[in-house]
């Protein structure tokens, strides 16, 4: 059975509950901020529930734009309500869903999870991530891989952090290499990682390569290279530490910082260009256009005239190009660097834009939706070790998303 509802009235229901839930995060928020209500505090435990009627402020003000901006969008026709629709809409947002109603588990166990300063910190332990998958996801769009990506990032890391040490450190890497300027070693380490990425393109391109051997031979010997880098004299595979304190800064100052406000951390308005310029990419360029193409149908796209031999080329120097950037944030972040960072990083990649939406068929994915993929696996794990879970279990976990995820994603193109 069909419901047929006015796209007006719609509209008007998004904005109405949106409205409805930002007044009641306000007047929460004034009850558990007004010293005349310390009785209603009191019995309301409204101290317990921490940042709860900031989050509320946020989901409604979200609630109401998507009213306002559908409105705009969709003037006129219908929206259609039936089983069909809601089992799609379901199938679609399944681990949404259930992300959803783990969190709202963990913030009943726990509430302190119902804070500011957790919902940032889920947003740094993302950032770095989700560059990596966005440098995962153009591999994926046109069916292949890149299983080099966290050696990538462990070489950028390396490469960085070797060149920019302070001159009193006692254990330097180069103890006789000058202070140089902060920007020379950051591109020296990105563009060892697209030579790197270059190979990888060529290999598969040039020679019709499966990317997965191609990158599972690449991978092992970028480990290799920056190995025999790391165990040069008079390092000899000792951890590098010691980094200048304005490298150290691009991965831990913090900005708007004011009170007790700690601020935010640079790495989450770094992450959030990044993904506006890959939006951009893929969505307003020509390249991004023939990465869809060559992922949707190969042969079409040569019958089209794409050079897939350039573009495939371009794909993975980009995506070695992101991962150097995610590398030598890493560096700076953890003010250091070993041969082993970045181990398995790939691996999340992959799977956060498989559970974003992204298609192992290629053709299909969405930057929204990898963004999606990568806080949902960080806020799994952030939140199942903020209420103690065993790791072992949050590996169970792990693994039962992607494998729901990689069905649902079957499901769907068999279906079309």
């Amino acid at each position: 059975m069909e419901r047929h509802v006015a796209r007006e009235k719609y509209d008007r229901f998004f904005i109405m509950a949106g409205a409805a839930v930002l007044v009641l995060g306000l007047l929460l928020y004034l009850c558990q901020n007004w010293a005349a209500l310390d009785a209603v505090k009191k019995a309301l435990s409204l101290r317990k529930i921490y940042d709860l009627p900031i989050f509320l402020m946020i989901i409604g003000f979200v609630l109401g734009l998507k009213g306002a901006l559908s409105s705009r969008k969709h003037a006129g026709g219908e929206v259609v309500f039936s089983a069909k629709n809601f089992s799609a809409f379901l199938t679609n947002n399944a681990i949404l869903l259930a992300m959803l109603v783990l969190v709202i588990v963990i913030c009943v166990l726990q509430p302190r999870f119902m804070q500011i300063r957790v919902a940032l910190d889920i947003l740094t332990q993302s950032s770095t991530r989700l560059i990596i998958a966005l440098g995962i996801c153009f591999t994926l769009l046109i069916a292949g891989t890149d299983l080099s990506a966290g050696r990538m990032v462990g070489l950028a890391s390396v490469v960085s952090a070797s060149m920019l040490q302070t001159a009193t450190y006692a254990n330097r890497f180069f103890p006789n290499l000058p202070q140089v300027e902060l920007w020379m070693p950051i591109l020296a380490a990105i563009a060892a990682c697209m030579l790197f990425g270059a190979l990888n393109g060529f290999l598969v391109a040039k020679y019709d390569m499966h990317p997965f051997i191609a990158t599972l031979a690449v991978q092992v010997i970028i480990y290799g290279a920056c190995s025999l880098y790391f165990d040069m004299p008079p390092n000899n595979s000792q951890p590098i530490g010691g980094v200048r304190p304005d490298f150290a800064a691009i991965g831990q100052m913090r900005i708007f910082a004011t009170g007790s406000f700690q601020g935010i951390s640079i790495l989450i308005p770094i992450a959030v260009v990044i993904c506006i310029a890959i939006w951009f990419i893929l969505n307003k360029t020509v390249f991004g256009k023939n990465v869809y193409a060559i992922g949707g149908n190969r042969e079409a796209a040569v019958v089209a005239g794409i050079n897939v031999f350039r573009c495939i080329m371009g794909i993975f120097i980009l995506a070695s190009c992101l991962y150097g950037i995610a590398g030598v944030l890493e560096a700076a972040r953890t003010a250091g660097a070993t041969n082993n960072y970045g181990n398995g990083y790939e691996l999340d990649a992959i799977a956060a834009c498989v559970v974003g939406g992204v298609s192992l068929n290629g053709g299909i994915g969405k930057v929204s939706g990898i963004v999606i993929g990568v806080l949902i696996f960080t806020v799994i794990q952030y939140g199942l070790q903020f209420i103690n879970v065993s790791p072992m279990w949050q590996q169970v976990i792990k693994g039962i998303i992607i494998a729901v995820a990689v069905a649902i994603d079957l499901t769907k193109y068999r279906k079309k």
